[in-house]
């Protein structure tokens, strides 16, 4: 298979690689605490905030496709560049966005795309084409991890902007923050695209995603991560304004979202590494029959902030774990000339259940004063995306021909 020469280290891919997930999912994994802040400043109902965040998700999901075709095709660097530059845009354009329509489209629109071309499926594709096979899950899984530590580091420095210096100008900092991005992407230069030029593959796009769609585990993939995006989306966003509305003050909140991203980091590597040793599909059921079982006894117990700390520390071990176990199976099935392509294909139908979790929360909370019914579609969802996750084979696709193409 005609692929980049593995030029660049290890150590250099996952540095640059982990700083520039921190940056764009330490950011976004802090929107809930805008919540409040914005529907109250402007006037706008919950559901206005949540469906922005939704068509951010959605937004996220359809152009990480061709993010993710234009990053094996022309390489990771100029897809992140670009990336970088749109979420500062969409940041400043939310910190100012005077209607619900404007916070849709920069909140939504600008800042999806800009997350297309700055989290995984693009920063995966560049681990899966410069580590071994048998270090690639592990790899994916510290990937994964740093997302989760840059919750952990952004969500309470973001709470303290808030706090310091005001919602809007908390995002116009977050803005200038993302241009970081940028110097760090050029630590992902594959020479292999140098110039712009195309690689060529075994396979032409149309004949990779041919194979995939016709491919029964691959669909039961997707069906599981439209469950992972359901639940972390909607209690991601959600959770601050539920507890909230429990009488817990916005500290509470704020911890709680840290922890998830701290314990995060330790479910995320670990569930990496346990992908190269144990069945990855075993893996996925456990984690999201887990979920189910976490979210009910946390609605079960009476609620302080003792249990929502607990709560968060359980479903950080087990919040983005779904994301190096299902990137390294994808890999491990097809191998890794259209990964990005084929990553973005699986998160895209993440994101479409990120939309609902998000949308939902709002729309239900409007119309009956609460967030029950989604707490109890997220738990029937888990055990839903346990079972369709047991009959994936992991095996190496055996190809009966190969053609050569661009």
């Amino acid at each position: 298979m005609s692929i980049p020469t593995k030029s660049l280290s290890m150590t250099q891919v996952l540095l640059c690689g982990a700083a520039i997930v921190t940056l764009s999912m330490g950011i976004r994994h802090g929107f809930g605490l805008w919540l409040l802040p914005v529907t109250q400043s402007q006037g706008w109902s919950r559901e206005a905030f949540a469906f922005a965040i939704a068509i951010q998700n959605l937004a996220w999901g359809v152009f990480g496709i061709f993010a993710g075709m234009a990053a094996d095709r022309f390489g990771a660097f100029r897809v992140i560049v670009g990336g970088a530059v749109l979420y500062a845009l969409g940041l400043l354009g939310m910190a100012n966005a005077t209607t619900p329509l404007l916070f849709s489209a920069t909140a939504g629109v600008l800042i999806g795309m800009a997350q297309a071309g700055t989290t995984y499926a693009v920063i995966y594709g560049v681990i899966g084409r410069n580590v071994s096979a048998d270090k690639r899950s592990g790899a994916m899984g510290i990937a994964a991890a740093a997302g989760s530590f840059g919750q952990f580091l952004m969500v309470p420095t973001e709470g303290f902007l808030i706090s310091s210096f005001g919602w809007k100008e908390a995002l116009m900092i977050l803005g200038l923050a993302s241009l970081m991005m940028v110097p760090l992407a050029w630590g992902l230069r594959e020479p292999g695209f140098a110039g712009g030029s195309a690689i060529r593959r075994e396979q032409t796009i149309l004949q990779a995603l041919t194979e995939a769609f016709k491919y029964p585990s691959f669909q039961l993939l997707m069906a599981g991560y439209f469950v992972c995006g359901f639940q972390v989306v909607f209690i991601g966003v959600h959770m601050p304004s539920y507890l909230k509305d429990k009488g817990l003050s916005p500290q509470v909140a704020s911890y709680a979202l840290a922890l998830i991203g701290l314990f995060n980091v330790f479910g995320t590597y670990a569930a990496g590494v346990l992908g190269q040793r144990l069945s990855k599909k075993n893996i996925l059921a456990f984690i999201y029959l887990a979920r189910s079982c976490a979210i009910t006894l946390f609605l079960l117990t009476p609620l302080s902030p003792l249990s929502v700390y607990v709560f968060s520390a359980v479903m950080g071990l087990l919040w983005l774990s779904t994301v190096p176990v299902t990137n390294a199976a994808v890999a491990q099935i097809f191998g890794v000339a259209h990964l990005s392509m084929l990553s973005g294909f699986v998160f895209f139908s993440h994101q479409i259940g990120s939309f609902l979790g998000v949308w939902l929360g709002g729309y239900l909370y409007d119309r009956t004063g609460s967030y029950d019914v989604v707490w109890y579609i997220a738990i029937g969802l888990g055990v839903l995306a346990a079972l369709v996750n047991l009959p994936v084979k992991e095996a190496s696709i055996i190809r009966s021909t190969a053609a050569q193409a661009v």
